[in-house]
């Protein structure tokens, strides 16, 4: 019988301690966003800005994990000069974010969520000349996306060190995205 009780315990506390675990228990960003929540739930505007920090950090994140693949799996020196610019840059990027999110006090996704690792994992799974494709195609729709978000938060954005980080991010995000239709276009 003690045998049973301390087993069914190890097994409560084990379940637990899962649940409290973001990257066992479920997608990091979803994890972030609801703590964040918590934090500003009588704060409209610093919830708005908190959640466009999330969505930049998980881009952020997946940008710097796309381009190591890219890194290790192209055989083009184009692609591959691209993704180490695009790993330097966004790997500086990724570190001034986490700062300015620990000033605000807004918790950042640990781990890539299960959308942006489903892009991964695809990516992943492509070699020679469909990888190349598919990551020049990844790397342009995924710029598009980014820029618009960045714009948004500049000029709408509601804390005004925020808005000031996106603005000076657009720059160099639209030099990513002509470099990446670039490549898409050779490729077509």
């Amino acid at each position: 019988m003690k045998t049973i009780t301390t087993l069914s315990f190890a097994l409560i506390a084990g379940l637990f301690l899962s649940a409290c675990n973001p990257k066992d228990s479920g997608d990091s960003k979803e994890f972030a966003e609801e703590q964040n929540e918590e934090k500003f739930e009588d704060n409209n505007k610093a919830e708005n800005d908190a959640e466009f920090v999330v969505d930049a950090a998980d881009g952020g994140m997946l940008e710097v994990e796309l381009a190591e693949l890219a890194i290790k799996t192209t055989s083009s020196a184009e692609v591959k000069k691209f993704a180490q610019m695009i790993l330097k840059d966004h790997s500086t990027t990724n570190t001034e974010l986490k700062k300015l999110a620990e000033k605000k006090n807004i918790t950042l996704p640990i781990a890539l969520s299960d959308k942006a690792q489903k892009k991964y994992d695809d990516l992943r799974d492509k070699t020679g000349e469909d990888f190349d494709k598919a990551y020049c195609k990844l790397m342009v729709d995924d710029h598009q996306e980014d820029i618009k978000e960045f714009k948004k938060q500049a000029e709408k954005g509601n804390d005004p060190e925020l808005k000031s980080w996106a603005a000076e991010k657009v720059n160099a995000l639209e030099y990513h995205l002509a470099t990446a239709e670039e490549m898409e276009d050779k490729r077509n």
